[in-house]
């Protein structure tokens, strides 16, 4: 059979379909790790980068936001405190392959566009600013001053700074995100879409309500001294390696583990850790002691399920499950929530979430019997249409028990980028509170918009529109991150200038505006020299620590500038010399920056005396330090919600969107699913053999997959059937492939993020 591939860059007709794995990391993953590296680095860069990685006098992983251990908390950092996905990233960025003028001389925008992402990042580093003026074939040079130039014309005609949109990737720093966002605001407007909108936007917004802040609660410590872990929605083995680690730990220390997934996840069954003669030579360590195939979206069923055999119980033998005096004194809304649940439909339940009740209870009794739980989540929970009433059923459990507040307990939403937390935190967030935009007025002496700005989809509707004429992002791939594919595209294609700063080549920098820049800057593995001297830039994890990062690899080429020095430059250009914030001093040391956020970001005081601590600093979480929710009622918020799980019509599946093994986001390492069994390919979908029956299809098929939505249609060519065990009646394929299918309006309630994990399918035979 021949499964064609854009310009044959990669041979579809190649990928095999194996037996999937059942256990995680281990010697494989260690040989992946150092022959990508190698190939990438060569072998002497591949020491010297890979020692430092993760580091207290290296750099921070540009991959995940999974947190290192902290000495002040007895723990130990090890010689190789890395892991397969982070060495990826690392040779990623730190390769000797370079994309300069002479590369876009030989390749013409219109060649470059039907190449896929794993190709265009292959080609290497970019060297050199480039544009695309109207009109021409090819990317051209263009010197950084002419750059600036350019940007800054196009803003100043605008009609309003409304029309302008300031995208932001998590793999800024700090000291460039606040920054970006002190640019915007003094531009005119809060258009600061980021990242976190498509992909955790739903678990702060649920979080906000309901404990007050929008970060989970939990130290990596917590994750150690755990009686019971909750993982819901999420694949460490994939996505966050390092954190099977941290579970193992757990487990050496009695806990237990449940994992709530539709897919059955390698990392989650047996981990393999190649840092231990048992992950090397024996069997490794079994992780989750119940693993519950949920439905696509039963979550929400699940949790209110177990909330109300939590009740149940509690009224059969009173002050033995509820913990009534935290109930009592700590939250607000109780008798709501426990109305809502006294009596729930379980018929209901079994349809949404697939589970045999026994299960359900047995996980309930897990909940029940523990003193320390932590519960963790990722996107397989926080994109759906009802994300934001499953997290705060997830933390009404949790708040039923106690959890919140307590050592080895606690919420703990895990994500993604390296840095996108800390963005938030540094004011790129189109809503920022009232506190932050005066503290930037009266830090800067410059008037701060206070109307709300647009974050991802609404940026996106905006620019499809011609509400919207100049598209700039921070780092990142918009074109390939977001849904909708084709809408997403055609929408960036009407804009008046297109904007992207970057590293490496990709789908962005090919689906353009009228004129597009390409403005090429350092990444985290390199040195960046300032007029003060060499300069270290900060991050913060996951779990809310804020420490140091420092490049040391010498630059890819002589003429990249720094995020921060390319903020600052456009800054002057478009701001003028006589603007109050110090645009030229931030650019010449960025200590002066960490001053500025010091007096202007809560729990930041001190900062560049803090991030010079081995370890960094911990931000305040009110909830987790003293107990305190800063919520309209003073109180942790129970939610009382209706339960909602979708309905999938006759002869259709539920599709969610995910990773491969040998990616992160929309950066391609490779193509090898090593986990799932997929190799040398990405256009897959994984379905239940018994589904494929029922609907008549054949492993091994070729099909178009068509999804359905409010009467409208949108297909994907060409996707090889794979029979996978999944949970009956769902189905996955790889993102950015799959995003073509995923409606831009189809949103989560309250957060309005993509419901990437719940698209509604019908396979097509591609004989029609």
């Amino acid at each position: 059979m021949t499964r064609n591939a854009p310009k044959n860059d990669v041979d579809e007709a190649r990928l095999e379909v194996h037996q999937p794995k059942t256990w995680a990391a281990g010697v494989p993953g260690v040989a992946v790790s150092l022959l990508r590296s190698v190939e990438q680095m060569g072998t002497s860069r591949t020491v010297r980068t890979l020692r430092l990685l993760n580091q207290r006098e290296g750099f921070d992983c540009p991959g995940c936001a999974w947190p290192e251990p902290q000495g002040s908390a007895g723990e130990h950092r090890k010689l190789a405190e890395f892991c397969e996905n982070g060495a990826k990233a690392v040779a990623e960025e730190a390769t000797k392959r370079r994309v300069g003028p002479e590369f876009f001389a030989a390749h013409p925008v219109a060649e470059l566009a039907g190449r896929t992402d794993y190709w265009l990042g292959q080609q290497g580093r970019l060297t050199h600013p480039m544009v695309l003026r109207e009109g021409a074939a090819h990317y051209e040079p263009i010197s950084w001053d002419d750059a600036f130039e350019l940007i800054a014309r196009h803003l100043r005609a605008l009609s309003t700074p409304d029309e302008a949109l300031f995208y932001t990737s998590g793999r800024t720093s700090n000291e460039a995100a606040f920054l970006y966002q002190l640019l915007v605001r003094s531009f005119g407007t809060n258009n600061l879409p980021d990242c976190s909108n498509m992909c955790h936007e739903s678990s702060g917004t649920a979080l906000s309500e309901t404990t007050g802040i929008g970060k989970g609660s939990v130290s990596l410590a917590d994750i150690h001294q755990a009686d019971l872990i909750v993982v819901v929605g999420q694949n460490p083995g994939t996505n966050h390696p390092r954190m099977l680690s941290a579970l193992e730990k757990a487990k050496s220390h009695g806990a237990k583990i449940v994992a709530v997934n539709p897919l059955p996840e390698a990392g989650l069954m047996r981990f393999k850790n190649p840092q231990s003669p048992r992950g090397v030579l024996g069997k490794g360590t079994a992780l989750a002691d119940e693993f519950a195939q949920v439905r696509l979206g039963g979550d929400l069923a699940l949790f209110q399920a177990i909330g109300h055999l939590l009740l149940s119980w509690e009224d059969a033998a009173p002050g033995t499950v509820v913990d009534k005096e935290f109930v009592d004194g700590s939250t607000h809304g109780f008798d709501d929530y426990a109305r809502n649940l006294r009596e729930i439909d379980w018929a209901e339940i079994d349809r949404a979430t697939g589970l045999p009740r026994e299960q359900i209870e047995k996980i309930a009794r897990l909940i029940a019997g523990s003193r320390r739980t932590v519960y963790c989540w990722a996107m397989g929970v926080t994109q759906h249409r009802h994300a934001v009433a499953t997290i705060q059923e997830i933390t009404n459990v949790a708040l039923l028990r106690g959890m919140i507040g307590r050592p080895g307990a606690g919420l703990c939403p895990v994500r993604g980028h390296s840095n996108v937390q800390g963005d938030r935190t540094m004011g790129v967030w189109e809503k920022m509170p009232e506190r932050f935009l005066s503290a930037l007025e009266t830090e800067f002496g410059i008037a701060v918009p206070r109307k709300h700005g647009l974050d991802t989809v609404d940026s996106i509707r905006a620019m499809r529109d011609g509400a919207a004429k100049v598209f700039i992002g921070m780092g990142g791939n918009f074109a390939a991150a977001t849904p909708d594919s084709e809408l997403t595209e055609r929408a960036l294609s009407a804009c008046e200038l297109t904007v992207h700063v970057s590293t490496k080549l990709n789908r962005s920098h090919v689906v353009h505006g009228r004129t597009a820049l390409i403005l090429p800057t350092l990444g985290r593995t390199e040195r960046d020299v300032q007029a003060s001297g060499e300069q270290f830039v900060t991050v913060e994890d996951s779990m809310s620590c804020v420490h140091a990062s420092r490049g040391r690899l010498r630059p890819a080429g002589d003429e990249l500038l720094s995020e921060v020095s390319i903020i600052c430059r456009l800054a002057r250009t478009l701001l003028g010399p006589d603007h109050p914030v110090p645009w030229a001093e931030f650019a010449r040391d960025y200590d002066l920056i960490r001053d500025r956020i010091a007096r202007v970001v809560p729990g930041c005081e001190d900062y560049n005396k803090r991030v010079r601590e081995p370890d960094g600093f911990v931000l305040p979480h009110p909830p987790r330090d003293e107990r305190r929710f800063e919520t309209a009622t003073g109180k942790a918020n129970f939610t009382a919600s209706e339960l909602e799980y979708p309905r999938v019509p006759e002869g259709r599946l539920l599709l969610q969107t995910l990773r491969s093994h040998d990616q992160y986001n929309t950066t391609i390492y490779g193509l090898s699913d090593r986990y799932r069994g997929i190799e040398d390919g990405r256009r897959v979908v994984l379905v239940h053999a018994e589904d494929l029956a029922e609907l008549g299809f054949a492993e091994g098929e070729v099909v178009d997959v068509v999804s359905e939505w409010e009467g409208t249609e949108r297909r994907a060519e060409r996707f090889l059937l794979v029979a996978y065990p999944t949970a009956r009646g769902c189905a996955a394929a790889y993102f950015p492939e799959a995003n073509a299918l995923v409606p831009l309006d189809s949103v989560a309630k309250k957060s309005n993020t993509p419901v990437s994990k719940a698209v509604i399918i019908r396979l097509a035979h591609r004989n029609g």
